[in-house]
């Protein structure tokens, strides 16, 4: 799957070694900026930063670009909704499909958007590809003093996210073998769709309130202050990632400003 929680870079790479919450929180503090601009130049710069860093983490092109895969989806979206719905048609007309112009100010903006998407998922991607889910629920307890129960819930859920394409397949082959098949019609395929993602749901409200009252019965509710079989140290050097995903950030950021590329969401 796609969305496999298991890790898949080097763990010996030099960055990907760090503190889990290290990973995370420099994650954030690079692509949060991000989102306050809506030009293409200084999305695409971060980009570039990105994928510079990659052999630092020991994440492979394939694997990235198995990953990035479902976000293709959301760039091909939202280049069809500024073709068919933007609001500003200012620049050169390039093609007129009756109503619909597309303009050199509509790609711009679209651009803009799809690369500040990647961009700002691209640092969440890298950090779940090079961390176990088990070592970030530890790291969240010990080191961002995050509840146990919150973290210990989110890491079960994390592991039972595969299963989640599994039953999807079955209750497709439950329906096929059941004699409900949409077939070529558009219509009955997303009713189908529709029905299915339910039931999905169902399944899944189900299993999350089975694993709560196990997770109860075995203490995880407790008050009493749990002890950690992985110790998670938080160090200098985890420091130095935190301060150069800010120091990067603000210099892209910068350059943005002074080049005349930056352009605030709010104006």
């Amino acid at each position: 799957m796609i969305l496999a929680p298991a890790p898949v870079a080097d763990p010996a790479a030099p960055l990907a070694r760090r503190n889990p919450v290290a990973k995370l929180g420099a994650a954030l503090l690079f692509s949060l900026p991000l989102i306050s601009t809506v030009d293409p130049v200084t999305p695409a710069a971060a980009l570039l930063v990105e994928l510079a860093l990659l052999p630092a983490f020991g994440v492979r092109m394939r694997v990235l670009a198995r990953r990035l895969a479902p976000l293709l989806l959301a760039a091909a979206g939202i280049l069809v909704s500024m073709v068919l719905f933007a609001a500003d048609r200012s620049g050169t007309l390039l093609l007129a499909l009756g109503p619909i112009q597309i303009t050199t100010g509509v790609l711009t903006t679209a651009t803009a958007l799809i690369l500040r998407i990647f961009a700002v998922a691209l640092p969440g991607i890298i950090v779940f590809a090079t961390t176990d889910p088990t070592d970030l629920a530890d790291a969240l307890v010990q080191n961002a003093k995050a509840p146990a129960r919150f973290a210990i819930g989110a890491l079960a859920a994390f592991r039972l996210l595969p299963l989640l394409g599994q039953e999807w397949r079955a209750l497709a082959l439950a329906r096929r073998a059941r004699g409900v098949d949409a077939g070529r019609n558009p219509v009955a395929r997303l009713r189908l769709f529709a029905s299915t993602a339910f039931a999905l749901l169902v399944g899944a409200l189900r299993r999350g309130v089975r694993l709560s009252v196990a997770m109860d019965s075995r203490g995880f509710d407790a008050r009493t202050p749990r002890t950690h079989a992985r110790l998670q140290r938080f160090t200098g050097a985890d420091t130095a990632l935190l301060a150069g995903a800010a120091g990067l950030a603000a210099l892209i950021l910068t350059v943005a400003v002074l080049t005349g590329f930056f352009q605030p969401v709010i104006s």
